[in-house]
């Protein structure tokens, strides 16, 4: 399971979102930071969508763990990242680098599939990091 879930964020280091896409349930719940749930891959991709077009990001930093029964997986990384473009309600966006930590949650379904992604960071370090 390690290396599934290490596949989908080499997906996302590759900007490869249809890669990510083939990693999830049908039905995956995603729970933005800050943000309401997501359910289903056509709002995953519409999310991706989005945020490849504000930030360029890379994960670095990764470590990942996983249950032993394989149902339950977390990873802890480094965001190192570029803001393109001004996303709603954040600073204006003029090209800043940020360096943030950041964590992921996820269910693993009967069939092996991501059903759940939660993905958590410090908005406020974010927003500090950008604003200067």
């Amino acid at each position: 399971m390690t290396q599934f879930i290490q596949r989908y964020f080499d997906a996302f280091n590759a900007g490869d979102t249809d890669a990510m896409l083939d990693c999830l349930s049908e039905d995956v719940a995603h729970h933005v930071n800050e943000g309401k749930i997501r359910t289903g891959k056509a709002l995953f991709a519409e999310f991706n969508d989005h945020m490849t077009r504000c930030y360029k990001e890379l994960l670095t930093d990764m470590v990942i763990f996983v249950s032993p029964d394989g149902r339950r997986a977390a990873a802890e990384f480094v965001v190192n990242g570029t803001y393109l473009a001004t996303d709603e309600g954040l600073p204006e966006a003029r090209g800043q680098t940020y360096r943030l930590p950041a964590g992921s949650f996820f269910d693993i379904d009967k069939d092996g599939l991501i059903c759940r992604v939660t993905t958590y960071y410090n908005l406020a370090d974010w927003v500090a990091q950008v604003s200067k």
